[in-house]
């Protein structure tokens, strides 16, 4: 029985536990900031998760231990929340906030939810991958929209 504990103890932990990975041709890290920032090309995947930008900012906790990322210039992105709902798309500035486990997506944004065939374009949006919720703004002439299918039962005739 201590074995099947153990056993258990470890699986949860290995599915808990993703690795960050980040890829880009630059970097430049301020250890005492707490900055790390990444040029060219970035490419940051964690589990399905991927973001794609021209430059990423990781802010840092005495513990390192990210608190922000900023992603800049022609950002693409790829998430699955919780829900395991699938989000795609692009914006031209993001913002991640891992301990609240939320996105803002800033200027030009375009975003599919794939899984559930909506769009919304705006310029913020907000989408909370824990609690599945999701807000959007437009900009002062260009207002928000929100595309999505919706099924009609066939009537009798």
């Amino acid at each position: 029985m201590k074995h099947l504990w153990i056993i258990t103890t470890l699986l949860l932990l290995s599915v808990q536990a993703q690795q960050l990975k980040i890829v880009a041709k630059t970097f430049d890290s301020d250890e005492k900031k707490g900055q790390t920032t990444f040029n060219g090309d970035v490419k940051i995947t964690k589990g399905f998760d991927e973001l794609n930008a021209s430059k990423v900012t990781v802010y840092t906790n005495m513990k390192r231990k990210p608190t922000k990322y900023i992603a800049l210039g022609n950002v693409s992105f790829y998430i699955v929340t919780e829900n395991k709902a699938i989000y795609k798309g692009k914006a031209q500035k993001v913002i991640f906030y891992p301990i609240k486990k939320e996105y803002h997506f800033y200027k030009d944004v375009n975003i599919q939810q794939v899984d559930e065939k909506k769009e919304i374009i705006g310029e913020e949006v907000v989408i909370g991958t824990v609690e599945g919720k999701a807000r959007a703004k437009g900009g002062s002439k260009k207002p928000v929209i929100m595309t999505f299918e919706i099924e009609e039962k066939e009537t009798k005739k």
